[in-house]
């Protein structure tokens, strides 16, 4: 027998989502997801408002003996904020590769996209079914017989039919 001690209990569910989004970031955007997660405390609260970056775009190599050559940091930013984030492209490069501990970053590409902030997205207004609609869907799911799958699907209806008054 193994005299390896294991640990009991619960691991935290944002370590298990680093080590499945890490490798995947990793092969398809060039980085990492703390870089994601740390782009406000790197370029700044107002900067990262209004864009966050997309990739790093490491340049070929023909073979291993090819000196290093830094890469490119794609950013995607509001139309009104390339600007600044051109004007500071020099500091930002240095503090991205300051967070990465080494010089990673040597050009920034900017790629105007609406940047979304999830705080500050709009939340829609509950609507409101008619008794006759909510008794149809209690009725097209009542031979289910596992409550919490009916509850599932009762709740899933009604929000299909709330989806088709809103339109």
């Amino acid at each position: 027998m193994n005299n390896v001690k294991r640990k009991s209990g619960f691991k935290p569910l944002a370590d298990t989502a680093l080590g499945i989004l890490d490798p995947v970031l990793r092969k398809r955007a060039g980085m990492n997801l703390s870089l994601i997660q740390n782009w406000d405390a790197i370029i700044g609260a107002q900067l990262a408002a209004q864009s966050r970056p997309l990739k790093i775009m490491w340049p070929r190599r023909a073979s291993d003996n090819d000196p290093f050559q830094p890469a490119t940091l794609v950013i995607a930013c509001q139309g009104f904020a390339a600007m600044k984030i051109q004007h500071e492209t020099g500091e930002i490069i240095s503090r991205v590769n300051s967070f990465l501990g080494f010089a990673a970053i040597g050009r920034v590409r900017i790629e105007q996209k609406s940047v979304e902030d999830p705080k500050q997205r709009v939340k829609k207004r509950p609507v409101q079914l008619a008794p006759s609609v909510e008794k149809q869907i209690n009725q097209m799911t009542a031979d289910v017989e596992d409550d919490s799958l009916r509850q599932a699907l009762a709740r899933l209806g009604k929000n299909i039919a709330a989806e088709k008054l809103r339109k």
